[in-house]
């Protein structure tokens, strides 16, 4: 079984109910995500090996994270102890012209206040096939972005894989500080992810004619700009998700990938979702094409698994994508149907 480790933070997400407004409801569902951890959730799905690791503070709220990644098959001993705090976003639940919204409480979180003398690399890296991040965690500060640039070294000393999605945040850091630290990381990964937002403001690359909103998105702009990167960088896979965003309850969904040891250029079905809960849906995606990836398929089979995965997540509520391997390879195949299996 391969194994592999991803590293991030894990946050209590409070939800209203349905599709009503923040504190609309006196009530709030308090469930757990976040983006690194959303990964380690499906790849466990999947079958793999999935280590996560990150520190939570040692209560109540710690507890309960851990729980959460333990019942779904995640190994959480490299989960350390201590600090303040659990993170804390609040997510409202989009629809129709109305979009959603996030609002983070995260500030002096347990993790925002390691060093990278907090992890022991080597030994949480031991056996690992593959390590993920995502631009998520350096965002978090100095000192947790060095811990993510010795994570990543550690991992390609240790023989492991690395891939990194962009996931550009505006609400943690400016443009101008996202680029002085990923550019340097991008260039150390063999796999990115990435949207055209991301690549703009985490590397400064722009998709000629990008508007998410016409529905009109271009393959061949986002292969110019795929191939721009991988070169620049040295990047072996780059992948970029196309969402056509035509209201906040219907996106349509693809995805592109260059391979740049085969200089193969490849595309994926399209998927026009009827959303739940979109949130998760990247990690979903990048979920699906590490798996894919890391079992040995070939490169345009992992991009139809990763769209495919990512299309069922965002049908689910909540962060993780609870889905088997061979519900997304049905749907990867083309039954997309939705008839009640009985």
């Amino acid at each position: 079984m391969k194994t592999t480790v991803t590293f991030g933070e894990i946050m209590l997400r409070l939800s209203p109910p349905g599709f009503e407004r923040l504190f609309q409801s006196p009530l709030l569902s308090a469930t757990f995500g976040g983006g690194e951890a959303n990964v380690a959730v499906s790849l466990a799905h999947f079958g793999l090996d999935s280590r996560y690791v990150t520190r939570v503070p040692a209560n109540a709220a710690g507890d309960a994270a851990v729980s959460a990644l333990r019942a779904e098959g995640v190994d959480v001993a490299g989960i350390l102890r201590g600090g303040e705090r659990l993170g804390i976003y609040f997510a409202e639940t989009g629809a129709s012209q109305r979009a959603g919204n996030v609002i983070y409480d995260r500030a002096g979180s347990a993790i925002a206040g390691t060093n990278p003398g907090t992890f022991d690399w080597p030994r949480l890296l031991d056996g690992a096939a593959w390590f993920h991040v995502t631009g998520i965690t350096p965002a978090l500060g100095p000192e947790v972005a060095q811990a993510t640039k010795d994570a990543v070294e550690a991992a390609r000393a240790a023989g492991a894989r690395v891939s990194l999605d962009l996931n550009y945040r505006r609400k943690l850091w400016t443009e101008r500080e996202a680029q002085a630290v990923m550019l340097p990381l991008a260039a150390r990964a063999h796999v990115l992810v990435a949207n055209e937002e991301d690549l703009q403001a985490c590397l400064g690359y722009e998709v000629r004619g990008a508007d998410v909103t016409s529905g009109g998105l271009d393959p061949e702009a986002y292969r110019e700009t795929a191939v721009r990167v991988a070169r620049d960088l040295g990047v072996e896979t780059v992948a970029i998700t196309l969402r056509e965003s035509r209201s906040a309850s219907r996106n349509g969904w693809s995805a592109v990938l260059w391979d740049a040891s085969a200089a193969s250029f490849h595309e994926s079905p399209r998927y026009d979702v009827t959303l739940v809960d979109r949130i998760g849906g990247g990690d979903a995606f990048a979920a699906g094409l590490i798996f894919g990836l890391v079992t040995g398929r070939p490169p345009e089979e992992a991009l139809r698994f990763a769209v495919a995965a990512s299309a069922l997540k965002q049908t689910i509520p909540g962060d993780f994508n609870r889905v088997s391997v061979a519900e997304v390879d049905r749907l990867a195949a083309g039954d997309g149907s939705g008839r009640v299996r009985r």
